[in-house]
């Protein structure tokens, strides 16, 4: 069995992605010289190298890979290395034209950037099978060899093609899928608008069509692109652990909702031996770090709770943004230890070295364009020793207080056409619940609706507009046992094919609510709702409302005005040993903080009161102890109550009381006992 962690890796991760192809071999020993200095323990090696490994078909040259794989070895670098099947070379393209992707409304890709792949092509698979068994035959037993790194962030910039071999084989998934062509009628409702299939020769991608296509087949095509990349990165790891056993096999995903909505991680987190992320801060106005505290959690969650690492985020300012501000002083080590701190072994970037070329120039880089004698640098120095002192947190794990249910699937059902509002976004529902879970100092664990959910006080449902009937089932017993529910509005509407289910909504919810609802009312841009609840205390909404009828459930808040004035907006219903909450509007920062304060208390979650906003508290733990993390995004010196002594492992000095955390700064207490 392949290792769960990277081989001869005895610190956490640190480093990043070596593009020693872009400079003269000169340069290489400049290289590992401060990479030396700067404490880095692993490189990823060779992701965008085909056509230099591979400059002819079936013509190799792996001298030069040769040469820097065992100039990191000389210096105690572990190496990540790549599969380089994200970029083909251009003579792979001239003798195969039909693996360029095409589009939707049939337009198809050049070469010349990255990723343009067609997954369902057989020319490309044969190729990228032939370059990975080379590179696993000459480097599956090299000792500088930690991990191997399939391709390069699935899904990104491009997930589906719509050519004819991909239609060809969307074909053969149904009917491996489904059995038979009537199935698939039956599951896509092709009755309709006289959409029925006599076989499956006559169904296509969902290309261009003059109005709304089926959705029922785009929501499929979603999966089956999904399936078809998943289908080559198992392919590709097949190889690597049939001739290098023993060795790791990863991809790098990226699990920000802001980043990546293509990929079902719930399925990939199962097919890789280590789960890996990449993540870039989003700077469109919001609160950073909670959106990177939300991708941490996701990944660590996809990863079964078990220890991740962070193989790439920037040093300081991205180059593809709008916008891009470099990082302020201290925030590089802020947000990588953040990512420690939620289940990270370590913390690598984009890139080693800045380019001077291409499109990611003004990327920034561990060692930037104006070299060692600049903030950066010092600050990546500065970075190693502090990450080379938390070795002892290797292997721990985070400690979670609540879990909030996610699926990628129902994502992607929600966002296909004409919905009753195009401002019912789940991504947004997302990001607002965990971010009010953020600022009441929860720390957030991700599950699929139809996980075990037991060891949680309180489950939460942002959106969840498709549900299955197990997943229905699921949430009643969980809460019948004792659990603490909270579902916000449009969740359990259609099954796994978008078909509504039977009966009032919200179909498998309907029970365990307490509730139905007679009728979506969704507002209009700029409208508002007022919710009165308990004492007269107010509360407003946006963009949707509902006619919802208690069969059960207590109303605590009712619409004081709107098109749904003097019905039930929130309820409480008891159900067995636990509780469920329904919110059928969209409540703002102070009304969720209100709800899930309410839910807290019926789960029996104490509260956090005494430590500061914006300062995230998070614990691992494990066999090695107990860790405590602070990390102060404020601009002010912050005190962190502490239950228990231990040591500051970054300054190693002891800590008890009140733990001081100056502005901007990160504190991890080995916590005694």
């Amino acid at each position: 069995m392949p290792e769960t962690t990277p081989r001869g890796l005895t610190r956490l991760a640190f480093g990043g992605d070596y593009n020693p192809e872009q400079w003269p071999e000169s340069v290489w020993q400049e290289d590992v010289r401060l990479m030396r200095e700067a404490g880095v323990t692993m490189v990823s090696v060779g992701i965008f190298s085909w056509a230099l490994l591979e400059p002819a078909p079936g013509e190799y040259d792996f001298g030069w890979l040769d040469r820097i794989i065992g100039l990191l070895h000389d210096n105690g670098v572990r190496v990540d290395l790549a599969t380089p099947t994200v970029a083909p070379p251009a003579w792979f393209y001239r003798e195969h034209p039909g693996a360029l992707p095409v589009t939707a409304d049939g337009v198809r890709y050049e070469f010349g950037s990255r990723a343009a792949i067609c997954h369902s092509n057989a020319d490309y698979r044969a190729a990228a099978a032939n370059i990975t068994t080379e590179l696993a035959e000459r480097y599956g037993d090299h000792p500088a060899l930690a991990m191997w790194h399939v391709h390069n962030e699935y899904g990104v910039p491009v997930s589906a093609c719509y050519c004819d071999s991909c239609a060809a084989h969307f074909r053969r998934w149904l009917a491996t899928t489904y059995g038979t062509v009537d199935a698939v009628n039956d599951a896509w409702g092709t009755a309709f608008w006289g959409q029925r299939y006599a076989d499956f020769g006559q169904i296509n991608p969902p290309r261009l069509t003059p109005t709304v296509g089926n959705p029922g087949q785009a929501l499929d095509y979603r999966r089956f692109a999904d399936a078809t990349m998943r289908e080559n990165f198992v392919a590709e790891r097949d190889i690597l652990h049939r001739l290098a056993p023993g060795v790791p096999v990863t991809t790098n995903f990226m699990t920000a909702l802001s980043q990546c909505d293509s990929v079902d991680y719930w399925a990939w987190g199962r097919e890789v031996d280590i789960v890996t992320n990449d993540h870039y801060l989003i700077t469109d106005g919001r609160r950073t770090h909670v959106n990177l505290a939300m991708a941490a959690d996701l990944t660590r969650s996809v990863a079964g709770g078990a220890p991740w690492i962070l193989l790439e985020h920037s040093t300081s300012g991205v180059n593809w943004q709008p916008h891009n501000p470099a990082k302020a002083p201290g925030q590089m080590a802020r947000n990588s230890l953040a990512h420690v701190a939620r289940g990270s072994e370590g913390a690598m970037f984009f890139q080693w070295r800045q380019s001077r070329r291409g499109a990611e120039k003004f990327h920034s880089a561990m060692v930037p364009h104006g070299g060692t004698d600049t903030r950066v640098w010092r600050e990546v120095v500065e970075l190693g020793a502090g990450l080379d002192s938390l070795s002892a947190v290797r292997g721990t794990r985070t400690e979670a207080d609540v879990a909030v249910l996610w699926d990628w699937q129902s994502w992607w059902a929600q966002n296909l056409a004409w919905r009753p509002s195009e401002d019912a976004d789940p991504r947004e529902r997302a990001d607002a619940f965990h971010e009010a879970l953020y600022d009441r100092h929860l720390t957030v664990d991700f599950a699929h609706p139809e996980a075990d959910l037991c060891a949680y006080p309180l489950v939460v449902v942002p959106a969840l507009y498709l549900m299955t009937k197990a997943a229905g089932d699921n949430l009643r017993a969980y809460v019948e046992n004792g659990g603490t529910l909270v579902v916000s509005y449009f969740s359990g509407i259609v099954d796994e094919h978008d078909a509504v289910h039977e009966g009032a909504y919200p179909g498998p919810l309907r029970e365990v609510l307490g509730l139905s609802v007679e009728e979506f009312s969704p507002l209009l841009p700029g409208r508002n709702v007022r919710v009165t609840g308990p004492d007269g205390a107010e509360l407003g909404g946006d963009v949707w409302t509902e006619f919802v009828v208690p069969r059960g459930a207590e109303s605590v808040w009712r619409y004081a005005d709107g098109p749904t004035a003097g019905h039930p907006a929130i309820t409480r219903h008891r159900l067995g040993e636990g509780i469920a909450w329904y919110v059928s509007t969209r409540l703002g920062r102070e009304g969720l903080d209100v709800l899930l304060g309410r839910a807290a208390e019926d789960a029996r979650l104490a509260p956090r009161a005494d430590l500061p906003h914006d300062v995230e508290v998070v614990v691992r733990s494990g066999e090695s102890g107990r860790f405590l993390f602070a990390v102060n995004h404020t601009g002010a010196d912050a005190k962190v109550p502490l239950d228990t002594p231990g040591t500051e492992l970054l300054t190693g000095e002891p800590a008890a009381g009140r733990l001081a955390v100056p502005a901007g700064a990160v504190r991890v207490v080995r916590l005694d006992g």
